[in-house]
């Protein structure tokens, strides 16, 4: 072959060697629970290498390094998310059913409290410049804000119902407001709402994930997009695309990686962070159907899903008019993706 064509075959190939990058995450196994009912949140914590795992009534505990559970945390009703202060050895858990927010010791798993919330609490972070616990409450759209130090409470009103919230570090809580599509941005401090951006042309936002060193926030959507938002001015800078029914978003800032977990097509969308406001999908990595809620281990780079095996949805109700699908007894576990 020409030494001139030669030289354009190999242009082409690194071209087509960009354009798809190799496959870098798989799912590998996963980790067996048992038990019934549902779920939803899981958070990670890297540092004292445990896994906290919503399941119905009570939260299970995960070993990062053995896989083991470790310990349960019972008495909650509906629990959604867990919230870690570990500076105060305290965690929180939103127990939806009931209206509650639970507090727990980090150490002996003991609950030590039990502080009621608006309606439905549902996301719940911890925010540690001001030592707060912020639940969002779906159902009366608003947050119960949690004074860890005195577990005194106050009540700061939305524009919408609440979906997940991240707080950057400084001070600020941000939360996707799902039926209005938009996200709202707290002084935590002062308890006031200080902005509301619209999420256009993202519908639905849930999952929500943060670059707290480059300000920036990854809402995923159900419109199959996750909008990419400047933290400071409230841009949408990016919409890349993702899996159907999403419900978590999370972000890697040592690889410079955002995930998002799509329950509904079954698959992890990993969307890279390319430069100044530049970010492109680079994979889609499946896992399982019902696989919608994430939590990623910052230390190892996995991440880890919860999920089940489901029967037929129940019939439709005037309350529920789109049930979910039943899940099978004893089959609930927690997917592990890792890097190849």
């Amino acid at each position: 072959m020409p030494v001139r064509n030669l030289t354009t075959l190999l242009a082409l190939l690194a071209a087509t060697c960009l354009a798809a990058p190799a496959q870098q995450y798989k799912l590998t196994h996963s980790i067996h629970i048992g038990g019934t009912g549902g779920w939803d949140y899981l958070a990670a914590d890297s540092q004292a290498r445990r896994l906290y795992v919503s399941h119905n009534t009570q939260v299970e505990i995960l070993d990062l390094d053995t896989e083991k559970i470790v310990g349960k945390i019972p008495g909650a009703d509906g629990v959604h998310g867990i919230a870690l202060a570990p500076e105060s050895n305290r965690g929180y858990i939103s127990s939806g059913r009931n209206d509650k927010i639970l507090v727990f010791d980090l150490k002996t798993l003991k609950v030590l409290n039990a502080i009621t919330a608006g309606s439905n609490p549902d996301g719940i972070v911890y925010e540690p410049v001001n030592d707060r616990v912020l639940a969002f409450n779906g159902r009366s759209k608003n947050a119960t804000v949690v004074d860890a130090a005195t577990d005194m409470t106050h009540t700061i009103a939305l524009a919408g119902k609440p979906e997940f919230p991240v707080a950057d570090g400084k001070g600020v809580v941000f939360v996707n407001i799902e039926d209005k599509s938009e996200i709202q941005k707290i002084d935590v401090k002062t308890l006031k709402v200080e902005s509301t951006w619209p999420l256009s042309p993202c519908e639905s936002p849930s999952g929500l994930a943060i670059d707290r060193a480059n300000r920036r926030l990854f809402s995923v959507c159900d419109n199959k997009l996750m909008a990419i938002v400047n933290a400071d001015s409230g841009k949408v800078i990016a919409t890349p695309a993702i899996g159907e029914g999403p419900d978590a978003a999370a972000f890697d800032p040592e690889l410079k990686l955002a995930f998002s977990s799509n329950g509904e097509s079954g698959t992890l969308t990993v969307v890279q962070e390319q430069g100044s406001d530049k970010y492109r999908r680079i994979e889609t990595v499946a896992t399982k159907p019902g696989a919608r809620t994430m939590a990623l281990d910052e230390k190892t780079h996995k991440i880890y899903l919860s999920d089940a095996e489901f029967g037929p949805a129940p019939a439709a109700t005037a309350d529920h008019p789109h049930p979910r699908r039943s899940i099978k007894p004893g089959s609930f576990k927690v997917l592990v993706v890792e890097r190849k």
